[in-house]
């Protein structure tokens, strides 16, 4: 009993002292592909067994003075989650104590009464289920707990030393051999200390299915306990890590990371483009001419320019040019074929062609032109004015970006205002949708 006392104290201190390790290890942040990790594994440890365990009533079974015996198991597990494996443990040893409890009294001999079990064989099948590391960053786990819990076999035999005399009412322990099912219920921690060994602390109770391993057959089942030290290979690539180590929760908690890392350099990106696009359109020298296609920056206030943003050289004046039906039907045609992309002021590139033949008759006659954006009645009153501003702005850059003369044309947005049909259908909202071209 001493022995075992100071054999759980030593495992412990060992717990305590590799968390230490753990904790000021450097963090490795490298990703481990779950494909790739160590799912088979065998093991080897040796202990000591002994009849007491924590769930005993205070006689300890039947028999007062327990004796730690060496024992020793191997076992083979198979991996399936990170957090749940399944193993065949087969445990070999002996199991002794002393002090028969209903040895009556004052018959002497009772300090000398006991019993030794041997377990010829013993195999079970457990559940394994770890707690692989909770950390945010360390995805190899230094330190992982388990529980096991599980159903096994074994075959025993069972030798009484000096039991009582035989007596009236004085039941009697008896040598002999059997076979029992067994419930194995465990708990330890595994160390890592590398890639494909771990060092293995367990402490298991066993609750036999029967109340005869002690040779005595009581009212209770009887029980033991085994707590053991030893090492774990698990097989796999020369990189991979077992999967029992493998935390899923710093790996789910990188890919979160990773994820917000590509959003926000993605609304980055588009607010950057945003403002270059400000900037772009921006009109600095205020000459009509956004200073995207404004050829000649920093043109005096005042100053008559053509579609580039350049002083005109000579200002010819010439005869009105009176509007023909040809003009009317180009304007029409604009119109008719104008499209922007949803709920932007960009001009899709289908109405390029028509527009490209106003910008000639603006550059060829040198009309005036007045666009009036207009929108239906949905949405805010502020975001339809700025939207059909924007519109007919976008048609005025296209024009000028054509050559057409900046300050012969003008752009204003009405928004709902102006409406030329109900707002109340589907049609009427799409025939209040428009940019008007007015010519003079």
């Amino acid at each position: 009993m001493k022995t075992l006392k100071n054999w759980c104290l030593v495992a412990c201190l060992s717990a305590i002292s590799a968390q230490g390790i753990a904790q000021t290890s450097s963090t490795d942040t490298s990703k481990l592909p779950t494909d790739d990790l160590r799912r088979w594994s065998i093991g080897a440890n040796g202990g000591f067994l002994t009849h007491w365990t924590p769930f005993n009533r205070k006689t300890n079974g039947d028999y007062g003075n327990p004796h730690e015996k060496f024992g020793y198991s191997f076992f083979v597990k198979r991996q399936i989650l990170s957090s749940f494996g399944l193993q065949a443990d087969f445990l070999f040893g002996k199991v002794n104590a002393s002090k028969f409890n209903n040895f009556p009294e004052g018959v002497p001999g009772k300090d000398q009464s006991g019993y030794e079990t041997n377990i010829n064989w013993s195999a079970d099948l457990r559940g394994y289920f770890t707690v692989p590391n909770l950390s945010l960053s360390i995805k190899p786990a230094v330190i992982v707990p388990y529980l096991t819990a599980g159903v096994g076999y074994m075959s025993y035999s069972t030798t009484v030393r000096n039991p009582p005399p035989v007596m009236a009412n004085v039941p009697q322990p008896t040598s002999g051999d059997g076979k029992t099912w067994f419930l194995p219920i465990g708990i330890g921690f595994k160390i890592g200390v590398s890639k494909a060994v771990n060092i293995d602390l367990g402490y298991t109770v066993y609750s036999l299915r029967t109340n005869a391993f002690d040779g005595y057959r009581s009212g209770l089942h009887d029980h033991m306990s085994y707590g053991h030290l030893g090492i774990e290979y698990s097989f796999g690539k020369k990189n991979a890590r077992p999967l029992q180590n493998f935390s899923t929760v710093a790996v789910v908690h990188e890919e979160i990371k990773e994820t917000a890392a590509q959003l926000q350099a993605r609304l980055a990106a588009e607010e950057q483009k945003r403002l270059q696009d400000e900037r772009d359109m921006a009109d600095d020298d205020n000459d009509g001419v956004a200073n995207k296609y404004d050829k000649c920056p920093g043109t005096p206030a005042g100053t008559k320019v053509d579609g580039g943003g350049c002083p005109l050289p000579v200002v010819v004046v010439k005869e009105k040019e009176v509007i023909t039906q040809q003009d009317r039907r180009v304007i029409g045609d604009a119109i008719k074929n104008l499209e922007f992309a949803y709920g932007k002021a960009e001009i899709k590139e289908r109405s390029y062609p028509t527009l490209d033949r106003v910008a000639e008759l603006l550059i060829q006659k040198d009309f005036a032109l007045k666009l009036a954006g207009h929108t239906d009645s949905k949405g805010s009153m502020k975001a339809n004015m700025a939207l059909s501003k924007a519109r007919a702005q976008a048609v005025k850059n296209y024009l000028v970006s054509k050559g057409a003369n900046a300050s012969r044309i003008e752009a204003t947005g009405y928004g709902p205002l102006q409406p030329i049909a109900t707002n109340k259908t589907d049609k009427g909202r799409q025939m209040n949708r428009r940019v008007e071209f007015t010519l003079f």
